[in-house]
């Protein structure tokens, strides 16, 4: 291992944050010209790409025969998301509890956890299991969107605000941008997804290789907190 390695292992990081922002601007914009509502866009493409970078660790993981990057990406990304990163904002300012999240998100977190420990139990996530999964989190998605579109009370008015925010955040100034440009911004957010998962995934690999540890403890650290950060 040498100096380049880290080097690539950087590079690699600063594709996954920067495809991921052209990915979820690119895509909110388009949906914002097809008149579909801010918190739908909140609940859907800014929701699932700012976990575009796990998604695309995880994926080329999975693909190239590193399934212990895959898994330890996705295990150390939420481990690192709990105990990091609410634990320094906690810190920093303290957070207000929306009690909606208590009543319902937080025991779905929970209950999905268990669920995906007894998937593993045997050892094998199969492509059955991935299926379940992933059926689940459409499910999921499905219910979110269509509580939203109720007649709510103040507190879930707030978490529909803080969707829309996101939404329009991301929208940015790409809404003045032509159709193609923010087509193109979406194929460019891809592509640099897919470069920058390979270089972390290699680069993770060869260090965990010169440091004489598993691919699993590169995935559960290094991997997941640099997914994480952005």
């Amino acid at each position: 291992m040498d100096f380049l390695t880290f080097v690539w292992l950087v590079v690699g990081l600063v594709c996954l944050v920067i495809g991921a922002e052209w990915l979820v601007r690119g895509a909110s914009s388009l949906a914002a010209r097809l008149g579909i509502a801010p918190i739908i866009i909140g609940l859907t493409v800014v929701a699932f790409g700012t976990s575009a970078p796990e998604m695309a660790v995880s994926v080329n993981g999975a693909l190239t025969g590193s399934a212990d990057v895959a898994l330890g990406n996705v295990v150390g990304s939420n481990t690192f998301n709990i105990l990091f990163i609410l634990g320094l904002s906690a810190a920093v300012s303290g957070l207000t509890i929306n009690q909606r999240l208590l009543r319902f998100d937080i025991p779905i977190l929970i209950v999905v956890s268990v669920i995906s420990y007894g998937l593993a139990w045997n050892g094998l996530v199969g492509r059955l299991e991935g299926v379940l999964l992933f059926v689940g989190i459409i499910a999921y998605t499905a219910w979110l969107i269509w509580q939203s579109r109720k007649d709510a009370p103040t507190e879930s008015a707030e978490v529909k605000e803080e969707y829309e925010q996101a939404a329009r955040k991301a929208e940015g100034s790409a809404l003045t941008k032509s159709a193609p440009f923010q087509i193109g911004l979406v194929i460019a957010g891809l592509a640099l997804l897919v470069l920058g998962s390979r270089l972390l995934v290699d680069s993770a690999i060869e260090i965990a290789s010169a440091l004489g540890v598993s691919e699993l403890v590169i995935g559960l650290t290094i991997v997941a907190a640099g997914t994480s950060l952005p």
